[in-house]
């Protein structure tokens, strides 16, 4: 059995226990809202606010602004956090404080994003639960946990369901670790974006339009780059897309287990990674997606550069592309009852950047994967003229360092 496969059974087990009959929470009270909000209005740095067991409906969204600030549960499947009446606010809870801790509990049925952690540092996640309880859909709330401009951030032993953009989603922070989650029915399971300094290990993404995504977006203040997945186990990610029209995860083809769009410096190694119908591994440039026109950064790199893929599992999938462009492209160099090779990559580079008409050795995609093979789709030619030549891409790169974070000592 691997390491990601015990560790999925372990989480799984735990996950079923604490959501069994035996440890349910009470029945709906509408009690609760005005003493919790006026605990969070009232805070002081060291206080730890306590969310007792029972389901607890809430009809309009909370807000933390003062930092030092523990919020805990006693357990994900015990106190919750009910926002299906909500008629106000655009998240569930907000936080725009430091030094923040929140812990042991679940937030269900927001109307826009469960958890949004903003501009703050050293922020702990633990053991909380977002879900849409309805399963997936595009009425549902767009990120379940949404750090954004934040600095040191663990997120670990988190459950996402449901989400119709991002089950777990970090956006334009630096040094973050993400391990030990669980990510099911999202658009996008796992998603680092426009993030420096990522390590992402030990996580299960299944059921999802994508497991685990790492993007750099176009007009951001700052670009993404440095991240490693590894002993994480993605399979089976093949939701039909439910995202909101137009926005960047609506581009997503349904069956796309690990994608890294228009990033560099991506490490994906030692994960177990099978039967995602499109393809088990994506690299693609801004320009394979349904925002390339809406970049207005001339800084702004497009392509995906320095990317090492080694040690993995793969198995599986690649014979039911979504779109039909790439299942005309699957038809026509695998046949009907073939199946794309592990890793497809749209083909965009940067030509400026040739030498000799290569790509210098540091800028390229590496595959050391035994028997993995990849595909160049020929996204600039139209998919006219795709290769399986792995003459410039049988390379290694120098290993990232790992991601230190004092918080997860």
């Amino acid at each position: 059995m691997t390491r990601a496969l015990l560790i999925s059974s372990v989480m799984l087990t735990a996950i079923l226990a604490a959501c069994s009959p035996e440890t349910s929470a009470p029945q709906a009270d509408t009690d609760y809202q005005d003493t919790l909000q006026t605990q969070l209005l009232d805070a002081q740095p060291g206080d730890i606010i306590t969310i007792p067991a029972g389901t607890h409906s809430l009809n309009r969204g909370l807000s933390l602004s003062v930092d030092g600030v523990t919020i805990r549960g006693e357990g994900m499947g015990t106190s919750i956090l009910s926002f299906k009446d909500q008629v106000a606010g655009a998240e569930g809870l907000l936080v725009t404080a430091s030094d923040f801790t929140i812990e042991d509990l679940a937030i269900e049925d927001t109307t826009g994003d469960a958890l949004k952690i903003t501009e703050g540092e050293n922020i702990i996640i633990r053991r909380v639960r977002t879900e849409w309880t309805n399963g997936p859909s595009t009425k549902n709330g767009a990120y379940g946990i949404y750090p954004v401009q934040t600095t040191n951030v663990l997120m670990e032993d988190n459950v996402a369901i449901g989400a119709s953009d991002a089950g777990l989603y970090i956006g334009q922070s630096k040094n973050v670790i993400v391990r030990r989650n669980r990510a099911e029915f999202n658009v996008a399971g796992i998603e680092i974006e426009n993030t420096v300094d990522a390590d992402v290990y030990d996580n299960i993404a299944t059921n999802n339009t994508g497991g685990i995504l790492v993007f750099n977006m176009p007009n951001l203040a700052q670009e993404g780059k440095r991240a490693r997945l590894f002993r994480n186990e993605v399979y089976e990610n093949n939701t039909k897309n439910f995202g909101h029209k137009g926005t960047p995860v609506a581009s997503i083809p349904a069956g796309s287990g690990i994608v890294v769009n228009s990033n560099d410096h991506v490490e994906i190694f030692d994960n177990d990674v099978r039967d995602h119908r499109t393809a088990n591994v994506i690299i693609s440039s801004v320009y394979s997606t349904n925002y390339a026109q809406d970049n207005a950064n001339p800084e702004y790199d497009p392509y995906p550069e320095a990317i090492y893929i080694y040690g993995n599992r793969f198995s599986g999938g690649g014979n039911s592309p979504d779109g039909l462009d790439l299942k005309a492209l699957k038809t026509a160099m695998y046949g009907l009852t073939g199946r794309f090779p592990d890793v497809l990559w749209d083909g965009f580079k940067n030509d400026a950047k040739m030498v000799d008409g290569k790509m210098p050795e540091a800028m390229r995609i590496c595959i050391n994967n035994g028997d993995t093979m990849m595909i160049n789709a020929d996204g600039p030619g139209g998919y006219k003229s795709p290769t399986k030549d792995m003459a410039d891409h049988k390379c290694e790169l120098e290993k990232l360092p790992p991601v230190t974070l004092a918080l997860a000592d």
